[in-house]
């Protein structure tokens, strides 16, 4: 199924945070969820990068923080006490 794919690897399935918009066949939380999981990813690019492995597009978080808000998708909780949120 595609949404179990997308949660798991957003990027395998989706080009762009706005295909993710986009798609008309998941729902508003299935998007926030598909969404959330780049963002961790996303997080995970920039520490590797910081420690000199090659990271992601440097504006991948950006483009996923936008799509979360134009989702108006309350920020995630978690405590923000690593760079990946949790």
């Amino acid at each position: 199924m595609k949404i179990d794919k997308a949660i798991t690897n957003p990027a395998a399935v989706f080009s762009s945070p706005a295909d993710v918009l986009a798609d008309p066949d998941l729902t508003r939380e299935e998007k926030i969820r598909v969404l959330r999981q780049w963002e961790y990813d996303a997080r995970e690019l920039e520490v590797a990068e910081e420690e000199n492995m090659p990271g992601g597009p440097p504006d991948l978080l950006a483009q996923v923080l936008a799509a979360l808000d134009r989702l108006d998708a309350a920020p995630d909780d978690t405590d923000a006490s690593t760079k990946q949120g949790g």
